[in-house]
């Protein structure tokens, strides 16, 4: 039976496995680059020794099954050690991956100077062994080099990426926050039952914008976070908030990132209906578009016509957050005609779709 200690260090494992700077080398693309680049090494050597015109197509054959053979069963042994290796040492680590590569080697080397000594086509000194050794060590070295700086590179991009997130949900969070206390304070006196429950939502929201910058969500819950959001608003503009909304249902289990549908939705109240003597109607459309969710909110606008520059500013954060999360392909972009401002972003979400 399993232990509840065990259960909670499962976990951990697999996140130092995945953060292992040895990747996975039993997954199908480095097998394949393995295969080739091993091919490639053997070619230039045949190139090397024989030329192009006397090409010696023997030498290639027996070369690409030796190294084959290395490269394959050193790749599946460092597979099946990851979890092992990943709790080691960096020195550590490279130096068991250089004796397990070094131990391969010598062990094909000593295979095929029996198997072909009938054909004279090894050498069968120790000197032949030695520098197949030699080389192997020295190829894996820069292989091992290779991975640790891939490695240090994504980290060092997730790091700028994880700042970059913080820094943009940090302008907004306040932007919102702040005009939703101002909303709070003005029913304190004259309905004090209400401003509690409000109180209640404006906690709901304070644990959204609390959660971790890269996190997110789904359609669903981002809704859920605009209607209490919306509930809050629409005390202090009574019936001149009015919202219409057209969801997808095939679009509520997406994933999208916290905080993105609600400050879109804020620009619309503190933009446009806030501004109305009347009021007046929020369309939020959200659906999938050719596997890409689209999300659209419309709201009137006064004839003056005018956007503040933080409204500029808040789309300008949802902006970068899409972008930053999803790539150039994610979208912003907004319209306004004849009285009317409508922003849609775009994006193309992950195809595992978040529970």
């Amino acid at each position: 039976m399993l232990s509840l200690k065990s259960l909670q260090q499962e976990p951990k494992k697999e996140a130092g496995l995945r953060e292992f700077f040895i990747p996975d080398l039993c997954a199908a693309r480095p097998v394949l680059l393995s295969i080739l680049l091993s091919e490639l090494l053997v070619l230039v050597y045949v190139l090397a020794s024989s030329g192009v015109l006397g090409f010696d197509w023997d030498q290639f054959a027996l070369c690409s099954l030796f190294v084959l053979w290395v490269v394959l069963l050193s790749s599946m042994l460092l597979c099946r050690s990851r979890r092992v290796l990943s709790s080691f040492s960096l020195p550590l680590v490279a130096l068991s991956s250089l004796l397990l590569v070094s131990l391969v080697t010598l062990g094909t080397s000593l295979i095929a100077q029996v198997a072909f000594s009938h054909a004279a086509i090894i050498p069968g000194d120790a000197w032949w062994v030695l520098r197949n050794l030699l080389v192997s060590n020295v190829l894996a070295g820069i292989v091992l080099r290779y991975f640790y700086l891939q490695q240090q590179l994504r980290l060092q991009q997730e790091l700028e990426l994880e700042a970059r997130l913080d820094s943009l949900r940090t302008r907004i969070r306040p932007h919102f926050l702040f005009n939703t206390l101002n909303s709070i304070a003005s029913l304190i006196m004259s309905n004090p039952q209400t401003a509690e429950e409000a109180v209640e939502d404006l906690a709901e929201l304070f644990r959204a914008s609390l959660k971790e910058s890269r996190q997110t969500t789904t359609v669903q819950d981002e809704i859920d976070l605009t209607r209490i959001y919306l509930g809050i608003e629409k005390l202090r503009l009574g019936q001149r908030l009015q919202v219409k909304w057209e969801v997808d249902d095939n679009a509520l289990e997406v994933s999208m990132p916290t905080l993105v549908l609600q400050p879109l939705v804020e620009n619309a109240v503190y933009h446009g209906i806030s501004r109305l003597s009347s009021g007046g109607c929020i369309e939020i459309n959200i659906g999938l578009r050719s596997e890409a969710l689209v999300a659209s909110v419309g709201n009137p606008l006064p004839e003056d016509g005018y956007v503040s520059e933080g409204n500029r500013i808040g789309l300008d954060n949802v902006r970068q957050r899409l972008q930053a999360m999803y790539g150039p392909g994610a979208s912003l972009e907004a319209r306004r005609s004849k009285g009317y401002f409508n922003i849609e972003i775009t994006y193309m979400p992950p195809s595992k779709l978040v529970k």
